[in-house]
Parts: C-alpha cells; sequence; structure tokens
C-alpha cells in the first residue's frame, strides 16, 4: 500500500514561516494499492479529514475522488477540511464518511451518522449542511471490529482520549499493514511503567507486528505532568509503544500547533540513533 501524509498537525492548522517544513495542515492520511494493482496508486482511503484532505485532490490529477472517508472522532482539526474537498464536493465524486457510533444521548438511541457531523457543519457556524456537498455522499457509523473498506481490511479499537469518542485504525492490504492513532491519551488509565501512560490492550493490538505505526506525538516528557489532560501522549510514548507491540517503523505525527521546524528537528534529532523512529513530515509518501 502507499500512504501519503496530507496533513500532520493537531489541534489547529500551523501556517507560517516557523512551519513550512513539516506543514501546517491538521490531520489526514490518504492510502492507496501498490501501484501494480488495478487502479494502483489512486487513493481511495482516506483516514481522517482535517484540513490536510485538501492535498487529496491534487493526488488524483483532476479525477474525483471515488472511496471512503474514515473519521478517528469528531474534533474540528479532523473534519475542518471536508467542505473544501474539492475532489468530493463535485456532482461525479463518489464518497462514504464513517464515524465512530456516538454514545446515546437521550431516550432514542445514538443519533445518525449524518446529523452527528452536522452539529458542526451547518448553519450558522457553516453555510451548508453535509448533505450540501456535491456528488454521490453516504454517512455511516462504525462500532469497534473488523470490515472492509476500497479493498482493505480495516480493524476499529476504541482508545481513550478527552472530549468525544476516538477510534484508532488498522490498515492491512493481505501484504503489509499500518496503525493510525493520531489522537491517544493513555495517562487517562494511569501512568504505566514509564509515566507516560498505559500501554493498554486496544493500542497494542492495532499497533502488534504492523509495518508501520503513525502515533501521536503531541507532547514532549516533560510537558507531561501539565499538559496530558489535553488528551494526548509524550511523543516517547508511541516510540515505546511500538517497540512493545512489535511494530517495524513510527511515525510520529500530530504535531502540537506550536511546535516550529526547528523544535521538531530537535526531536528527530533525540530519536536519531533508532532509523525505526520518524518525524512525520506533510506530503511525504511511503511504501509498504
Amino acid at each position: 500500500m502507499r500512504i501519503h501524509l496530507c496533513g500532520v498537525r493537531g489541534s489547529t492548522p500551523a501556517p507560517g514561516a516557523e512551519f513550512v517544513r513539516y506543514g501546517g495542515h491538521t490531520s489526514c492520511v490518504a492510502i492507496a494499492p501498490d501501484e501494480g494493482a488495478p487502479d494502483g496508486g489512486t487513493p481511495r482511503l482516506i483516514l481522517d479529514a482535517g484540513t490536510g484532505l485538501r492535498r487529496v485532490t491534487g493526488l488524483l490529477g483532476g479525477a474525483p475522488f471515488a472511496g471512503t472517508i474514515i473519521l478517528t472522532h469528531l474534533h474540528w482539526d479532523h473534519v475542518h477540511g471536508l467542505p473544501f474537498f474539492t475532489a468530493g464536493d463535485r456532482d461525479d465524486a463518489r464518497a462514504t464518511l464513517l464515524l465512530p457510533e456516538q454514545e446515546a444521548q437521550d431516550k432514542e438511541g445514538s443519533a445518525g451518522a449524518e446529523e452527528v457531523l452536522a452539529r458542526g457543519m451547518s448553519p450558522p457556524h457553516f453555510p451548508i449542511t453535509p448533505a450540501g456537498l456535491r456528488g454521490d455522499w453516504s454517512f455511516g457509523n462504525l462500532a469497534p471490529g473488523v470490515f472492509k473498506a476500497e479493498g482493505f481490511t480495516v480493524e476499529a479499537r476504541e482508545v481513550p482520549h478527552k472530549g468525544g469518542r476516538t477510534f484508532g485504525y488498522r490498515v492491512s492490504d493481505g501484504h503489509s499493514a499500518m496503525a493510525y492513532i493520531p489522537d491517544h491519551c493513555p495517562t487517562a488509565l494511569g501512568p504505566g511503567p514509564d509515566g507516560w501512560g498505559e500501554y493498554h490492550p486496544a493500542a497494542l493490538a492495532l499497533a502488534a507486528g504492523v509495518d508501520l505505526l503513525i502515533h501521536d506525538s503531541f507532547l514532549l516528557p516533560d510537558e507531561v505532568a501539565a499538559q496530558a489532560s489535553f488528551g494526548h501522549p509524550a511523543a516517547d510514548y508511541a516510540v515505546a509503544l511500538a517497540r512493545r507491540a512489535g511494530a517495524r517503523r513510527v511515525l510520529l505525527t500530530h504535531h502540537k500547533p506550536d511546535r516550529t521546524d526547528d523544535a521538531l528537528d530537535a526531536l528527530a534529532t533525540r530519536f536519531r540513533a533508532d532509523p525505526a523512529v520518524t518525524v512525520a513530515v506533510e506530503g511525504h509518501l511511503t511504501d509498504l
């Protein structure tokens, strides 16, 4: 599979000269089959729809998007790219959008996916609702488990994160596998053996033996005590999780919005001795 990093920033976009090399767009990963497969090289499975979703249009070479978008959760930095996704907002587009089923809010049970999404994307907060997107769009809820999407096998598991139900995903094409956990607050389950949070069963299962783990690295170790309550771990947790789970490589992502290029260079230097650890850069392509 081919993995395009379209947005690697967390919480809010980070424009400006200090954020050029690593990128300022928020969470979005586009996955395509191998180039040798039918329609190979064309992304048709997208994880998260942050502002990085705008970059996917350029990967399609003028073609409409035809595929599935899977959201980890509904925070702004994971959905704000939807109405600006040019390849998906056209009459000949086809898109299925899936999001974690929300906990029941009332006696009638959990709300439909489109209704939940519209709570943040509708007037007066935005000019249109999800139904206003052009093309053939459908919306659905996900429960934890294994399902098929666009020729890939996807496993969804719930992970702790502040302010709404959040899933991590494991994606496999039968030959290689990757895990995507861009928002994760393991300290919610206790300090764990290193003080960075628990290495809990859901995270370990998603990352077990994968070729690539793309994981939240919002904080540095000295920031955990004061800021873990925001809902994120230290980069060191992601590296330790990868080692415990037997992941071959780890990409540190969801960079803090004020973490400058120089600061991210320093983070990369700290892990330079470990060739399995890389700091995610917007626009990079990884083949598995």
